[in-house]
């Protein structure tokens, strides 16, 4: 009995020691993990630790979950092909710690306050309002971010290495996004468009015809309105060719020439915002584009595409709206109020004397017809119609889903949105501009108009006019990346929360696009700053403060309107405006007359603008309901304030 209780507790002592054997021989060592760290860390951010298994088979024999040991606290984690992604978060300077059997990395983090992620592009806005200039802005800004992340990762070094991140890391990252590209391309297409439309006479046809309706002074001011609507697909051919075109005919009419720049100056930024197809829609894709990919970084929150977003917003677009409408009730109502009133008296009692030289002032070579060119409407009509169309069947085809329209449940308004929501309006838009550029070619080519070169050329010429446009993109972008590596959003929206009601993040926005765009003198750059800034910065407070997603996409398209709508704003305000000056040169109208007699009425529209942009926030008052009560408002405003004009029974 005694020996088989020896032999018993040999066996016991045989298998512990073979268990323990079994153990060691599982025991990972030091070189048998790799780790990825960040390159940097943010104070109160998530970031994750990649720690890499290199010997798979004992990893597969321990049941591919191991404990480690980080910062002191014990975690079971598990590893996928691998790899084992650890969260951690720090406040302070403090060490990383991390044990796992015999392996140990230690490191010291020192990561960045968050605050000094709002000073890109707060640097940005501060340069641009002093100096009124935003290429230069921009780069200071993603200089800015890319110092402060350098120094946080590698020392003083990554503040001298800063310039080369900038270029190697955010704007050849920014290039070589596919959407970006998109975005670059269909704007350089539409930009060779316009100037083979103007150069083959097609544009020219198209004011002529509409200028020979223009009998007397309220039908001269409504034919002009009308050929601001016409020109839509660029503000700068809008603001020459309707100025250029029209001025001798509306002197003649005894129309003053500041109501004459007015009309001019408020159909073009208005319009070309807003219609569906311009050369402003590529770099408005581009900008709310950067946003969603912001928003999405960590996982999808808004399914749908730039395109369906940009849509979205047009039932908040109250500014340029309204400013078109306000312009015809002043027409249709004969009346003005404040200096253009005074203005419009003297001109119809006395003709026009303008203030400014008589001669051309500005250069509108680049959108007149080719000498001894018939114009032809034709022309002009028929690429349009292709780019219109054309992209509105891209999005129909590229968005298309048998089992939504099969639904039987699903409306057709529903199906519709739902289409034009999963499309690719990246491709619609090249399809559509490549085609109609192509056809505007061909139509000069086969009527003789100019040679397969000299089309080509102007194509050219074309394109080189979207340069600054592009540039300011690429940058906008590079800042964009630059914010969401450092989770500017985030921080503004800890500030925000408890501190900023959600409702009155529209009209924050618009005033602040609008101060913007009223110091720099850019729309388009206002849009670069503002659009990366306050997007993300919406949707992470809708999301903190539980909004359910209808009520946060609403506050998301109201935002992103009321980023367009505040920079057209401050866009006719300032006197360094682009668009505000070629108004002033192509009517040959007095600049600063200009932007006194345009100002009140700009911020009359301004302020309903405001009060729906609040109420529809606040309330969530339909937009079929408000922009009837906007133009409601800006009757009582013409009325009250507005008195009729005199001698305006002149006729040609």
């Amino acid at each position: 009995m005694d020996a088989f209780k020896n032999l018993v507790v040999i066996l016991i002592l045989g298998l512990q020691v073979s268990f323990a054997a079994a153990q060691d021989s599982l025991r990972f060592e030091r070189s048998e993990f790799e780790i990825e760290t960040p390159s940097f860390y943010l104070q109160g951010v998530d970031h994750q630790i990649s720690l890499i298994c290199l010997n798979p088979e004992k990893l597969f024999l321990r049941g591919n979950s191991l404990s480690v040991v980080v910062n002191g606290t014990r975690k079971e984690v598990l590893f996928e092909n691998n790899r084992a992604e650890i969260d951690v978060t720090f406040d302070r300077v403090e060490p990383l710690s991390l044990k796992v059997d015999d392996f140990t990395y230690v490191s010291t983090v020192n990561p960045i306050p968050l605050w000094l992620s709002v000073i890109p592009p707060l640097l940005v806005i501060l340069l641009a309002l002093i100096f009124k200039e935003v290429v230069s802005s921009l780069i200071f800004g993603v200089l800015t971010g890319a110092a402060i992340i350098g120094y946080y990762s590698v020392g003083v070094v990554g503040v001298f290495t800063a310039l080369f991140r900038v270029i190697d890391t955010y704007i050849i990252t920014a290039m070589a996004d596919t959407g970006h590209l998109s975005v670059i391309v269909f704007s350089v297409l539409i930009g060779g468009l316009v100037a083979v439309i103007s150069k083959n006479g097609g544009m020219q046809a198209v004011v002529d015809r509409l200028s020979k309706r223009a009998t007397n002074p309220q039908r001269g001011q409504f034919v002009t309105w009308a050929l601001g609507i016409a020109i839509f697909f660029d503000d700068y051919a809008n603001t020459l060719v309707v100025g250029n075109t029209m001025r001798p005919l509306t002197d003649t009419l005894r129309i003053s020439r500041e109501k004459l720049a007015y009309i001019v100056d408020s159909t073009a930024a208005p319009v070309a915002a807003i219609a569906l197809i311009t050369t402003w829609i590529g770099a408005e894709l581009g900008y709310i584009q950067g946003a969603l990919a912001t928003i999405n970084a960590s996982s999808m929150q808004i399914n749908q595409g730039a395109y369906a977003v940009f849509l979205g917003s047009l039932q908040y677009a109250f500014y340029p709206v309204l400013t078109l409408f306000f312009m015809l009730i002043l027409i249709w109502q004969n009346r003005d109020f404040g200096p253009m009133f005074a203005a419009e008296s003297q001109a119809r009692l006395e003709g026009v004397h303008p203030k400014t030289p008589g001669k051309q002032s500005v250069d509108i070579s680049e959108f007149e017809p080719k000498e001894g060119v018939k114009p032809r409407a034709v022309n002009a009509l028929l690429p349009v119609f292709i780019v219109v169309f054309g992209t509105v069947a891209g999005l129909l085809i590229t968005g298309y889903s048998p089992e939504v329209w099969s639904d039987a449940e699903m409306s057709f308004g529903k199906k519709l949105s739902t289409t034009v929501g999963q499309s690719d309006s990246y491709k619609a838009l090249l399809w559509s501009s490549m085609g109609a550029l192509i056809a505007a070619i061909l139509l000069t080519v086969v009527q003789k108009i100019m040679t397969f070169t000299e089309a080509v050329e102007t194509s050219i010429d074309g394109f080189k006019t979207m340069i600054t446009a592009v540039i300011i993109l690429i940058l906008a972008w590079s800042l964009a990346a630059v914010t969401e590596e450092m989770h500017t959003a985030d921080y503004l929206a800890q500030l925000a929360t408890g501190n900023i009601a959600a409702w009155t993040i529209p009209a924050i926005t618009f005033l602040i696009s609008a101060v913007v765009s009223f110091s720099t003198g850019s729309a388009w750059g206002t849009m670069a700053i503002v659009y990366p800034l306050m997007l993300p910065l919406t949707w992470q407070l809708s999301i903190t403060t539980g909004a359910d997603p209808e009520m946060a996409m609403a506050l998301f398209y109201n935002v992103t309107s009321c980023v367009l709508a505040g920079a057209v704003l401050g866009d006719h305000c300032s006197p360094i405006s682009d668009t505000t000056i070629l108004s002033s040169l192509s009517t040959q109208c007095d600049h600063i007359e200009h932007v006194r007699t345009q100002m009140p009425y700009a911020v009359a529209v301004g302020l309903v603008a405001v009060v729906l942009t609040t109420a529809t926030a606040a309330l969530s008052i339909p937009w079929y309901l408000s922009y009837p009560v906007g133009i409601a408002l800006l009757i009582g405003i013409v009325r009250l304030f507005g008195k009729t004009v005199p001698g305006s029974n002149i006729t040609v």
